[in-house]
C-alpha cells in the first residue's frame, strides 16, 4: 500500500520496546499448550529494540520454576482493529524447539478461546524449517477439535532473510500472504454465525516466542540452539475501521 500506515512500530529508539504501543504477557503456565518458557515483563535480555529492529530473544536459564525465558508483546489496549491490513517485517530463529508467533486475539474485555476467534498470520516450528503456517480459530473450528482452517507455505530462508507476513481482513474474508503471496483464504459463508466468524470485533497483534510445547517441542527441544531470537524489522497496519 502507498498510504501512510494508521498504526505502526518502525522500531528506531534503542531500549524496552515503545510503551505506548506494547504491553507484555508475563508467565511461566503453559499458555495452554505446555510451553517450557516463562514470559517475561520489560527485560532487555528477552525482549528490546537495537539497531532499527525488536529482538524477541529466548535463553535457556532458570527462572521461576521454568527452564527457559523469551517474551509475548501485546498490542491490546494500545491497537486494536477491526478489519484493515497488518504488515510484519520479520526474520524467524533457528533451532529445534522454537515456535514463533505473529497473531491476532480478541480484544474482548471478557475474551474467551476459541469462542471468540484467533488469527494466525505467522506460525513456525524449529522442527520444521521454512515451513510457513497460517490459521483461524472458532468455536466451529479450532486446533482442539483438530477442525482449524489452515494452510502452509513454503519459505526455504525464513530463518535466513526478512520476509513480509500480512494478514487481509474484512467483513467476508481473511486472508495471510507471505511478500505479496496469498497463500490462505478464509471466507464468511453465507448465513454464517458467530461460531463460524467471530471475526467483526476489535482484535490485537502479539508478537512472541514460544518454546517446546506440543508443537514446538514436538520432536524436543535442542538446548544448544539458544539463545535463539525473532527480529522484527516493522509492523504496519492499514485501513483499520472504527466502524
Amino acid at each position: 500500500m502507498t498510504a501512510d500506515p494508521d498504526w505502526s512500530d518502525e522500531f528506531d529508539q534503542d531500549g524496552l520496546p515503545d510503551p505506548s504501543r506494547w504491553s507484555y504477557a508475563e508467565g511461566g503456565h503453559g499458555w495452554g499448550n505446555d510451553e517450557l518458557q516463562f514470559y517475561t515483563e520489560s527485560r532487555l535480555d528477552n525482549a528490546r529494540v537495537e539497531d532499527g529492529r525488536l529482538v524477541i530473544e529466548a535463553h535457556r536459564e532458570d527462572w521461576h520454576g521454568r527452564p527457559f525465558t523469551s517474551a509475548r508483546l501485546v498490542s491490546r489496549g494500545k491497537g486494536d482493529w477491526r478489519y484493515g491490513r497488518i504488515e510484519v517485517v520479520a526474520r524467524l530463529p533457528q533451532g529445534r524447539g522454537t515456535w514463533p508467533a505473529i497473531w491476532m486475539l480478541s480484544s474482548n474485555a471478557d475474551r474467551r478461546w476459541p469462542r471468540d476467534g484467533e488469527i494466525d498470520i505467522m506460525e513456525h516450528v524449529g522442527h520444521d524449517p521454512g515451513v510457513i503456517h497460517a490459521s483461524i480459530h472458532t468455536a466451529a473450528y479450532n486446533h482442539v477439535a483438530k477442525t482449524q482452517r489452515t494452510a502452509t507455505t513454503s519459505v526455504p530462508d525464513a530463518q535466513q532473510t526478512f520476509h513480509t507476513y500480512r494478514l487481509d481482513w474484512d467483513h467476508e474474508t481473511i486472508s495471510c500472504s507471505v511478500d505479496d503471496r496469498t497463500y490462505f483464504s478464509y471466507a464468511r459463508d453465507p448465513g454464517a454465525g458467530v461460531a463460524e466468524w467471530p471475526f467483526d470485533s476489535e482484535f490485537h497483534l502479539i508478537l512472541n516466542l514460544a518454546v517446546g510445547g506440543f508443537w514446538g517441542g514436538e520432536q524436543g527441544v535442542d538446548e544448544a540452539a539458544f539463545p535463539a531470537r525473532m527480529e522484527v524489522d516493522s509492523v504496519r497496519v492499514f485501513g483499520h475501521r472504527d466502524t
